[in-house]
């Protein structure tokens, strides 16, 4: 039996920790300061598992003494927290010796997580950016550059939407505010020309239509996750862009540049909170493309996938719910079965889509491939 400390019983943890101790390999014990968001993830996990396997703890994940409490007797630690813990926790994880799993999209906090594991006892596993994106698009996209003599561009788009969007922005709030406001203010990494560099947020704009539904997409930071380490030197072009519905960007470009909610993220993310509704109808929508040169042609190949709301453990999940979960706790569970690297760092991209698809987690992805037509695009597609 895998034990396994679960930080965070908000929207990700709430189905995270339910959906590994239903397996009968895990026992999941949740830590969240948050009485009432503990509650319902109890109620939750009543519907479908023996509650033997779950253990609801109130207390600070942030305080470094009751983090060390709750980290004794297991074997692995997920974070389910906002990113800007996530050091803290990959420091009390390496000191008790438990392998490490988190959701963040957050650079400079992969870039501690990395150096934090440069310490890693041998069989102890850091592996941050285990959600959608970064996450599963990396190892959709790394698949699709198998078999090339030479890569020429890696495009990766991916956008977690309402199925019906009734607002200006045409959006509703489906994940964490924090990592929103992060992902439209923070520079984004690139490969161009060979290059590594870094764009602006909503910038590179394009649009592209998928079953006749007209989409949008521009540069956001942190949805490549270590790709632009790992297809350094490899690529010509290389760059995630995220997928809202047209108008969009113009609306988010004003209040973050022109209002300056950049600069004050504490109040932009109140404003997005009192105004925009949570909506549990929602689809995600993937799109990875890589063109390269093979056999002396220049051939391009694409994977494509919508993922909408479902039933699973006999509770209603948002697509965003489902796809990052999914993300996680497949990870989580090939490290179970000895199918990551042996120690330290871990990348999304050293797991094949095979592998992944193939997992009993990450199979949700499996249903959501091919839309009956494959984008077409226009607009800025560097």
């Amino acid at each position: 039996m895998h034990r396994i400390l679960l930080l965070g019983s908000g929207k990700i943890g709430r189905m995270v920790g339910p959906w590994l101790a239903s397996t009968g390999d895990y026992t999941v014990r949740v830590m969240d300061i948050d009485e009432g968001s503990l509650r319902h993830l109890g109620q939750t996990a009543a519907r479908s598992i023996d509650q033997g396997r779950l253990e609801l703890v109130r207390a600070d994940a942030t305080d470094p003494r009751e983090l060390e409490r709750a980290l004794s007797g297991c074997d692995s630690v997920i974070s389910a927290l906002s990113y800007h813990h996530n050091p803290l926790v990959a420091e009390a994880a390496l000191k008790a010796g438990v392998s490490y799993f988190d959701l963040t999209e957050d650079v400079a906090t992969t870039r501690r997580i990395r150096e934090i594991s440069s310490s890693a006892k041998p069989g102890q596993v850091f592996m941050p950016q285990c959600g959608l994106a970064p996450g599963f698009v990396s190892v959709a996209a790394m698949e699709l550059t198998r078999g090339f003599d030479k890569l020429e561009r890696v495009f990766m788009r991916v956008g977690a939407l309402p199925q019906f969007p009734t607002n200006a922005l045409k959006y509703n709030l489906t994940w964490s505010t924090d990592g929103l406001i992060n992902e439209y203010c923070n520079p984004c990494e690139a490969i161009h020309r060979g290059k590594r560099i870094e764009v602006l947020p909503l910038e590179g704009l394009e649009q592209f239509s998928i079953d006749g539904i007209r989409y949008e997409a521009f540069n956001t930071s942190g949805g490549l996750g270590t790709l632009c380490e790992t297809l350094d030197g490899k690529v010509n072009d290389l760059n995630y862009k995220t997928i809202r519905y047209q108008g969009h960007r113009d609306y988010a470009w004003f209040l973050v540049n022109e209002l300056h909610l950049g600069d004050q993220r504490k109040l932009f993310k109140e404003l997005l909170e009192r105004a925009i509704p949570i909506t549990f109808q929602d689809v995600v929508v993937i799109f990875c493309t890589v063109s390269g040169w093979r056999d002396g042609q220049l051939v391009q190949v694409s994977d494509a996938r919508k993922i909408y709301n479902d039933t699973l453990l006999d509770s209603e999940w948002s697509a965003i719910q489902i796809t990052t979960a999914a993300g996680i706790c497949t990870m989580v569970d090939l490290h179970y079965q000895g199918r990551l690297a042996s120690r330290g760092f871990a990348c999304q991209e050293q797991v094949s889509l095979r592998e992944f698809l193939n997992n009993r987690f990450g199979r949700v992805y499996a249903s959501g491939q091919e839309p009956t037509s494959l984008p077409s695009f226009s607009g800025d597609l560097s």
